[in-house]
């Protein structure tokens, strides 16, 4: 559309003589682009972008669509028919413009208003991965038709139901939509990384546009399942996305840039795909070869005449007996190919950098190097989240502003409840990893912010916006999750964590508040709201306070390393320095400087006497 009408003269003309146009970052301002995005689906029945929305100048929608041709074609409306319409019908019939409007913005204040509900029901959860597990493709992965998203905190549901339930299907269908996608073209198998999302069943042609959320969950997920699995390519994927993550979405100064385009020189894609020449003019013969059999370079191609490297079909394991050769042989040279491709790729014309840094996307970056780090045991990866999160802390939080986005210098846009959301989950996962209790600290502050200046005291949840936010038509509660699991979602999951970890009765009862709010929206339809129910599934699935204490810093290492390197979602594991400052008061019991080591364990609020042999207490993590 931009191309189409919007850089056309003569559409231009009729927008500047009748219109005010206003163009809308829906990521520097998700609450513009969520308020309307809810409009456009009321009207049409659909939403998505472009997202076109006519207002008067009291912000009031009165018509809406996505997408609008130049001329009108095949039914579809276009922008030179609509523009003079709408103009002349507001100019002669500004009362019955007037009387839409109002009805269109009283039913979006009706649809933002909630009913509290009452507990979740066990059986909204299962009904939840029922509607996964039907949608599931059992052949490639993932969920529903193309085009497939990669939905990790689908996975990341499935993954604690499977812990929860022992249902090995649950993480079946993980596994095979991780495989897919990594062998599939959505992942980068030249230079790491994933696309937003791919166009076909097979995940093989991508849109090429690299989101930074998207790796950050994903590199998550990746680590999640390695925990229970303990599968090589999870983690072979998992250090090459954080490698190029750090290659060409991290600033100077340790921040995560948002966005790297999906074209170059105009086309989609260009600078990621290949001709068969060009292998064999940067490899040698053998090795091109080699390269072309595993990862289906054609002369032919796979995508618009140009090859797609992917390994859907090819099976390493039988190219190497073909050939008769080790598998680790075969892999060690195919790497040494990879690496020669990738310098001669960056000799090609760079794709746009989006290089604005959102504290939400950051916060969850920083969880997921947080996680992998502390999984891989990657001091490294726990290092760059720290450098984000001190970043954020300079430029983006004031102790009592947080801010929702920085560009040259330049902070904007008072933080928004995903901003609190994300990165209060950063923290907690970076606290979980390094120990450090101020990270916790900063955690327990975002808390407090969340509460003061975006909970609904009356029915419960909190609102998109903080309470001194520009005034809008509508000041939204958000509970359903889409690419990105919704602000209330992960408030809900990362407070009940944290209310575990300091042992905060009053918070637990607040998590259980929030989700009494959305607990109708749950029962309605459980499998939109996925991420929210993994704190009731938390709940149900129990759990243990784990709190390491004694005077010898190197057993307490050890049995918090191995405690990280398992799948314990229900479980949270707290270090207890006999010589740090301790301001929790649950924890002050468990401060034992006599022995050299000592393990207290507490389950539905009773706790164990300690274990003070660091064997067995590794023995307890036994899966």
């Amino acid at each position: 559309m931009e191309k189409e009408s919007f850089e056309d003269q003569e559409v231009a003309d009729v927008l500047n003589e009748h219109y005010i146009s206003i163009k809308v970052d829906r990521e520097e301002r998700p609450d513009v682009d969520s308020i309307y995005m809810n409009v456009c689906q009321m009207l049409t029945g659909q939403g998505g972008w472009p997202l076109n929305v006519f207002l008067t100048p009291d912000q009031k929608p009165f018509y809406a669509g996505t997408y609008f041709p130049k001329e009108s074609k095949y039914g579809r409306p276009g922008l030179m028919d609509v523009l003079p319409q709408l103009s002349e019908r507001y100019q002669n019939d500004l009362l019955d413009i007037v009387r839409i409007a109002d009805k269109i913005t009283n039913a979006l204040n009706e649809r933002s208003m909630l009913q509290p509900g009452t507990d979740v029901a066990e059986e909204t959860i299962h009904q939840a991965y029922q509607q996964i597990a039907q949608s599931f493709d059992t052949i490639y992965g993932g969920f529903g038709p193309a085009p497939k998203f990669p939905m990790p905190h689908q996975l990341m549901f499935l993954l604690r139901y499977f812990k929860w339930t022992g249902t090995e299907l649950a993480l079946t269908m993980v596994e095979r939509t991780l495989d897919s996608m990594m062998n599939g073209g959505i992942y980068d198998q030249i230079g790491g990384g994933f696309s937003r999302y791919s166009t076909d069943m097979m995940w093989l042609v991508p849109h090429f546009e690299k989101m930074l959320y998207d790796n950050a969950l994903l590199l998550y997920t990746l680590s999640e399942t390695y925990q229970i699995t303990r599968d090589p390519r999870l983690k072979k994927t998992a250090t090459e996305l954080v490698a190029f993550i750090e290659r060409e979405m991290t600033s100077p100064n340790g921040s995560f840039y948002s966005a790297l385009d999906a074209d170059s020189e105009g086309i989609e894609g260009k600078y990621y795909v290949w001709d068969e020449h060009d292998i064999f003019a940067i490899l040698d013969n053998t090795l091109a070869e080699l390269f072309c059999e595993v990862y289906d370079i054609s002369p032919e191609g796979n995508f618009e005449g140009k090859s797609i490297p992917n390994k859907i079909s090819s099976r390493i394991e039988k190219i190497a007996a073909a050939r008769n050769e080790p598998i680790q042989q075969l892999e060690e040279k195919l790497e040494n190919a990879k690496k020669q491709l990738l310098k001669e790729r960056e000799k090609r014309v760079y794709p746009h950098l989006d290089d604005k840094v959102l504290t939400s996307w950051n916060g969850l970056m920083m969880a997921a190097l947080a996680k992998a780090g502390a999984v891989f045991q990657e001091k490294s990866y726990i290092l760059k989240a720290s450098k984000a999160a001190a970043f954020i802390e300079s430029n983006l939080w004031t102790g009592t502003q947080l801010y929702a986005r920085f560009r040259d210098g330049e902070v904007k846009y008072a933080a928004y409840l995903d901003d609190h959301a994300y990165l209060l989950w950063g923290y907690l996962d970076l606290y979980e990893a390094a120990g450090d209790a101020c990270f916790l600290e900063k955690a327990i502050q975002l808390k407090e912010i969340m509460f003061d200046r975006f909970w609904d005291a009356k029915e419960g949840g909190f609102y998109f916006t903080d309470d001194t936010s520009e005034t809008l038509i509508s000041r939204e509660k958000q509970g359903y999750d889409g690419a990105l699991p919704s602000g209330n979602s992960v408030a809900a999951l990362q407070l009940w964590k944290l209310s575990k970890l300091i042992g905060d009765e009053d918070l637990l009862r607040k998590v259980e508040n929030l989700l009494s709010a959305f607990q109708k929206e749950m029962e309605s339809y459980p499998g939109g709201m996925v991420y929210m129910l993994q704190a009731p599934l938390s709940m149900f699935g129990g759990g243990k306070e784990i709190f390491v204490s004694g005077n010898d810093p190197v057993k307490r290492e050890q049995f918090l390393n191995e405690f990280k390197s398992f799948f314990f979602p229900f479980d949270s594991c707290v270090e207890v320095d006999p010589k740090a400052n301790i301001v929790i008061s649950a924890w002050k019991d468990k401060m034992n400087p006599k022995e050299e080591f000592a393990l207290y364990i507490c389950e539905n609020y009773a706790c164990q006497f300690p274990l003070t042999s660091l064997e067995e207490g590794l023995k307890t993590l036994a899966p």
